[in-house]
C-alpha cells in the first residue's frame, strides 16, 4: 500500500468520524416528545405539605436548596425577618422531617455593601438526576452565591450578587466567609439591558464539559429595562467563571424571558444528556399568582420552554397565593419538589410535593 493511498484512507476515516459526530450532535430545540417525557419523569402531583415554617408570623421562609452528606440531608434556605434576608441551615434523615441547625450568613454591624441582605444559594451541588446530591468543593472550599444589599426591607434597594465560601464542615451552622466585593452588579460597566436594575437568586453549577467554554456556570434572575432601569420584567440569564471568584456575563440577552412579570429562580438538574431548568413564573399570562414550571436544553445556552401543565401551582390553604421557587431531586425512585408556599395571609414556609403519595404533613402556619 503506497503512502498516497494510506493518506486517502486516513482522511476518509477522519471525515467519517466527524460526520458521525455531526449526525449525533443535539439540536438547539428540544422536541415536544422529549419535553413530554421529561414532564412525566419530574411531575409531582401529591402535595405532602409544609416541612418548615417560621417560628412567628413576622418571619418568612424562602428558597430551599438540598444537599446530602454522610447519610443525612441538609437544606439551606433564607429567612426575611423585617430587616432583611439571612441564610439558614436545616437537617433531615428522610427529606420530610426537618430540624433547624442555625445561621450561615447573618446581618453585619459594618457599612458593608451587603450588611442588611444575605440571601444564599449553595453552589456546586451534584446535579445528576437521582444522583448523590453531594456538595462539591473547588479550591478546597465549599461555595455559596447570594444576593446582598445594604438597604433594610423586603428585597429593598440595590441588590447585587456576591460569593461566600467555607473550609469548614458545611453541615454545621457557622458564618461563611464572603468576598469583599460583589461579583455581578447592575452598576457594572458592561451591564445588560435586562439586568440593569436589581438582581435576585443565583444558581451555580460545575460544567466539566465546558459547553460555554468555562467550568462554572451561573444562572441568575434580574430586573431591567432598556429605557427605564428602575422598572421592567424579571428574566433569567447566565454568567461564567474560571475560578468562582471572577464572573462575567454570558451573552447580552437572557436565556429565558416571558417579557412580563417574573421568570426566576433557576435550579438545574441533568437527566441523561438533557439539562432541566426548574423555574417559577409569576404575574404574566393574565395571572396574579406564582407557579413552578421548567425548560430544557442540550447545551446550557439554548432553552426550550415547557408549555404544558405547571409542575406546581396554588391549590391548598398553605399555598393559596404562591407555590413557587423550586428545588427538585429524585431519591430512591421518588421525586421531591421543594418549594416556597405562601398563603392568603402572606405567611411563607417551605413545602414539598412528591411523585408518590407519602401521606400528608401535620405542620401548619402558626
Amino acid at each position: 500500500m503506497n503512502l498516497h493511498y494510506s493518506y486517502l484512507i486516513l482522511v476518509a476515516f477522519i471525515v467519517s468520524v466527524f460526520s458521525g459526530c455531526a449526525a449525533e450532535s443535539k439540536p438547539e430545540k428540544v422536541s415536544e416528545e422529549v419535553m413530554k417525557q421529561v414532564y412525566e419523569e419530574i411531575k409531582t402531583p401529591h402535595k405532602y405539605g409544609l416541612v418548615l415554617t417560621p417560628q412567628d408570623s413576622s418571619k418568612k421562609l424562602d428558597c430551599p436548596t438540598i444537599f446530602h452528606k454522610d447519610g443525612q440531608w441538609y437544606m439551606t434556605y433564607i429567612i426575611f425577618d423585617g430587616r432583611g434576608y439571612k441564610t439558614w441551615l436545616a437537617e433531615s434523615d428522610d427529606l420530610l422531617n426537618w430540624e433547624t441547625k442555625g445561621q450561615l450568613m447573618s446581618f453585619s454591624d459594618t457599612t458593608d455593601w451587603d450588611l442588611n441582605q444575605k440571601a444564599g444559594y449553595l453552589s456546586l451541588v451534584n446535579y445528576e438526576w437521582g444522583g448523590s446530591y453531594e456538595l462539591q468543593q473547588y479550591d478546597d472550599k465549599y461555595w455559596m452565591s447570594y444576593f446582598g444589599g445594604n438597604t433594610r426591607g423586603y428585597e429593598a434597594g440595590l441588590l447585587q450578587l456576591g460569593m461566600a465560601y467555607t473550609e469548614k464542615n458545611p453541615t454545621t451552622a457557622h458564618e461563611w466567609q464572603r468576598l469583599e466585593e460583589p461579583i455581578l452588579s447592575p452598576n457594572d460597566e458592561n451591564v445588560s439591558w435586562w439586568d440593569n436594575s436589581t438582581m435576585y437568586k443565583s444558581s451555580v453549577i460545575r460544567d466539566r464539559q465546558q459547553l460555554t467554554g468555562y467550568p462554572f456556570v451561573m444562572f441568575y434572575n434580574a430586573r431591567g429595562d432598556s429605557l427605564n432601569p428602575g422598572r421592567g420584567a424579571e428574566r433569567i440569564g447566565m454568567a461564567v467563571s474560571d475560578d468562582m471568584r471572577n464572573w462575567q456575563r454570558y451573552g447580552e440577552d437572557p436565556v429565558l424571558n416571558h417579557h412580563d412579570g417574573i421568570t426566576g429562580d433557576a435550579y438545574i438538574q441533568k437527566i441523561d444528556d438533557l439539562y432541566v431548568m426548574f423555574y417559577f413564573g409569576a404575574f404574566y399570562g393574565g395571572r396574579n399568582d406564582a407557579w413552578n414550571s421548567f425548560a430544557a436544553s442540550y447545551d446550557l445556552k439554548n432553552w426550550t420552554d415547557w408549555t404544558g401543565p405547571n409542575l406546581i401551582e396554588p391549590s391548598e390553604p398553605f399555598d393559596t397565593r404562591f407555590a413557587h421557587k423550586s428545588c427538585v431531586i429524585k431519591h430512591d425512585g421518588v421525586v421531591y419538589h421543594f418549594y416556597c408556599a405562601v398563603n392568603k395571609d402572606d405567611d411563607r414556609g417551605i413545602a414539598v410535593a412528591t411523585s408518590e403519595d407519602l401521606g400528608s404533613s401535620e405542620l401548619t402556619f402558626n
